[in-house]
């Protein structure tokens, strides 16, 4: 388990010092994590939790670590003292992973004393903000897949070391059915993919050579990469005949993989080849900047591929590099009182939710699909039938009889400890599908989805309308 404290901001362990010393570290806080909307994240898949409970289990500072901020001559040789003690001994509370969350709501909510909830603020954005990018961003790839199978490809694309690994697990979650990254296979048991590249084709004097001789070395995983030098005159030919060879033995062939040019026309021409020398069973994988309008485009286009590699579109949610995660202080602690907070700004999507609240989402008895969450307060209980009301246009809302409930976010860490035991990473992918399911199509829409209602309570609302009007008065 690798020790993260220190990936941290600068500032956090300022205002922790601060805190020390003003006395005020110890005062209950609840801080909120959330994502702005933006029209590629009407949705999210949440993922990364794992991760982000084995950051909170190994929170430590080592004697290294303190060193190195003493050496920096700005921190109260008392609060460096305080740090070697230093443990998360609060709450969280938060949507599992394969969970489908939404912007404005909490997705996750620490509850600790202030200097504990402050610090962890870096590193959940950072683990929960990447996963979950990563994550969302195959969910839009796979549905645009249509039922065809997506393998991550986008290890020597991504980011750095850690983002190729945990992009890799947040695929799996996302609808992924495998990886060709060998280290995230083996650590998370994903299943790994893989073929050959154009240079084994390039090494040899003929590409016809090349293939038979990684047809020896792999009879019964032969897919073949058929477009180093020209795709119908020459690739899928010379495999067809290497297949024959395979057949002729007892093997069978997994089929080509196209990896350049008209994908869509160079696909049903390669399906009429096999189908006619015998090989109907034999896929058609293929890659090459995939994403999810081309895959959209490639099945208006009635093009014949059973399976696609998707790599750097993916590993680096290339249309959205960025979920946009925000950590805000909703309920503190001062002389032993409880307050709500807020932030207030004149920009509306950056206005707050105060209180220590929850997320409950709404179902349809009658049909059992989503309507819409709820932000309510932690003990708030709510109506049958209730109203959804939008917080600024009001003609969006609409009463909701006979529903049924349940609370988005789950309890993970109480005093300090964990009380959640995370679920394989194939049960995780099987809870998210399971959970879009429960999703009318109109939000799971690439473009222009229509907009899935997250409501304040009459609770929240409340509160917030206080704030509002406290500011107009002063």
């Amino acid at each position: 388990m690798r020790n993260l404290t220190m990936m941290t901001d600068l500032y956090q362990l300022t205002m922790m010092n601060g805190y020390f010393i003003d006395g005020s570290y110890k005062h209950e806080a609840v801080f909120d994590m959330f994502f702005r909307y933006k029209p590629e994240l009407s949705y999210a898949v949440f993922a990364g939790l794992e991760q982000a409970i084995d950051y909170i289990k190994n929170l430590h500072f080592e004697e290294e670590d303190i060193e190195y901020l003493r050496s920096l001559n700005i921190f109260d040789e008392r609060f460096l003292s305080y740090l070697k003690d230093f443990k998360f001994s609060g709450d969280i509370y938060s949507a599992v992973e394969g969970e489908i969350v939404f912007p404005s709501e909490p997705i996750m909510i620490v509850k600790a004393p202030l200097i504990e909830a402050q610090f962890v603020e870096t590193a959940l954005l950072n683990i929960i903000g990447h996963q979950t990018l990563i994550a969302t961003k195959t969910s839009r790839i796979v549905d645009a897949a249509d039922g065809k199978s997506v393998v991550e490809f986008g290890l020597r694309r991504a980011q750095g070391p850690d983002a190729g690994i945990y992009g890799s697990r947040a695929s799996i979650i996302g609808g992924c059915t495998g990886t060709s990254n060998v280290l995230a296979a083996e650590m998370f048991d994903i299943p790994v993919k893989g073929t050959h590249a154009h240079s084994w084709v390039m090494s040899f004097k003929t590409e016809l050579e090349a293939f038979e001789r990684f047809a020896e070395l792999f009879p019964d995983n032969c897919l073949l990469l058929v477009d180093t030098y020209d795709t119908l005159k020459s690739g899928v030919p010379n495999a067809i005949k290497v297949f024959n060879k395979l057949r002729e033995k007892g093997h069978k062939p997994v089929g080509i993989r196209l990896d350049s040019g008209d994908l869509a026309y160079l696909s049903k021409m390669a399906r009429k080849m096999l189908d006619e020398a015998g090989f109907n069973d034999a896929i058609i994988f293929a890659s090459g900047d995939i994403d999810e309008e081309v895959l959209t485009a490639l099945k208006v286009q009635g093009a014949k591929i059973d399976v696609y590699g998707v790599g750097t579109k993916l590993i680096t949610s290339e249309t959205t590099p960025s979920l946009g995660g925000v950590y805000k202080l909703a309920r503190i602690e001062i002389d032993g009182k409880f307050y709500d907070t807020m932030k207030i700004s004149s920009s509306l999507e950056k206005i707050t939710n105060p209180g220590f609240k929850r997320v409950v989402r709404l179902y349809g008895k009658d049909s059992g699909m989503a309507v819409g969450d709820v932000i309510a307060l932690k003990d708030e209980v709510l109506p049958d039938p209730i109203t959804l009301r939008h917080e600024t246009e009001l003609w969006k809302s609409f009463t909701q009889k006979d529903y049924t409930a349940r609370d988005v976010l789950k309890e993970i860490f109480i005093g300090g400890k964990c009380v959640y035991t995370s679920p394989t990473l194939s049960e995780m992918a099987a809870y998210c599908i399971r959970e879009k399911s429960k999703l009318w199509e109109e939000y799971k829409r690439l473009l222009n989805p229509d907009y899935y209602r997250v409501n304040l309570s009459q609770g929240v609302l409340e509160i917030k309308q206080k704030f509002l009007s406290g500011v107009k008065k002063g």
